[in-house]
């Protein structure tokens, strides 16, 4: 079975933009994955055993085999958020026990699900939040590429769409101020950054005062999980991704009275679920991302 479409697996050497599944860079020579890669994850919700996946951590545990099996390792791992089901320490002491066993770094963003115990998120802060600044932001740079994080996650209510804040924007302008107009910049949040059904909350409210930020740079990748299925859109300079989850799926937009678990027949939901793998190489076009099933 083949995983694509949640872990995506990045390769950035000098930067245009090309990519290929995690099967295909499974199969490949080793040396034959660009020198300089990542990965996306989301959504692994561990904790969740309800219909269709009784056992969520079992579906993650084959997305992290696949990373591991790579010929070529990438620098580090993106996860966009839901980590857990509920916001237990159990819950997340059994992602991050699944995630070691990738042996590579891994930076977090919270998904809404992230932020459900008493102190609304102080739980995630506690475990991934050093170094960050307010709910949970930060920025880091690698081989020439700057990495931002951004939480739309805050308190975030039941069916409402995302949001920034302005202290986060604040923030956001003063990491930017500084960056060259050349330099490739890759955002990773959890809900995406632009609506893609406001009834369902799936966009964040004042995600374009983030993107007039973002507009003179000449390489803008967009990456964001929260929707569970592959979403893709190229306005301008920018490229939007999101990712599938390894948990379960969720309805196309306004497909249904509501977001939540699809339910799928048992041999169906593999094809369902996913990584992505992805090749970013210093350039100016667009990164161009291939998706496949866990099925495929």
């Amino acid at each position: 079975m083949g995983w694509a479409g949640t872990g995506l697996l990045w390769t950035a050497s000098g930067g245009v933009a090309s990519s290929i599944t995690l099967d295909r860079a499974v199969a490949a020579p080793k040396g034959a994955v660009q020198p300089f890669s990542f990965l996306q994850v989301s959504d692994s919700h561990i904790g969740f055993t309800k219909d269709p996946n009784p056992d969520a951590r079992a579906t993650f545990r084959e997305a992290v085999a696949k990373i591991k099996a790579l010929p070529a390792k990438p620098a580090f791992i993106l996860h966009t958020g839901d980590i857990t089901q509920l916001s237990k320490d159990q819950e997340f002491d059994d992602a991050d026990q699944i995630l070691k066993e990738a042996g590579l770094t891994v930076f977090h963003v919270p998904g809404e699900h992230d932020m459900l115990d008493e102190g609304n998120g102080a739980a995630y802060l506690a475990r991934y939040g050093k170094g960050s600044l307010g709910d949970g932001w930060y920025s880091f740079d690698h081989n020439g590429v700057h990495f931002v994080a951004l939480v739309n996650v805050k308190a975030l209510k039941a069916g409402g769409m995302g949001s920034l804040g302005a202290a986060q924007l604040a923030w956001l302008q003063k990491d930017l101020a500084a960056r060259s107009s050349s330099t490739p910049i890759v955002v990773f949040t959890h809900i995406p950054l632009w609506t893609i059904y406001a009834d369902w909350g799936w966009g964040t409210d004042d995600a374009a005062q983030a993107m007039t930020l973002l507009k003179r740079f000449g390489s803008v990748t967009v990456l964001n999980g929260h929707i569970h299925q592959v979403i893709q859109k190229v306005e301008g300079n920018v490229a939007f991704h999101t990712a599938r989850s390894t948990a379960f799926p969720q309805p196309a937009p306004g497909q249904g009275p509501a977001p939540g678990p699809l339910k799928v027949p048992a041999g169906q939901l593999h094809s369902a679920l996913g990584v992505r793998t992805v090749s970013l190489v210093r350039g100016g076009e667009p990164l161009a991302v291939v998706d496949a099933s866990l099925a495929a």
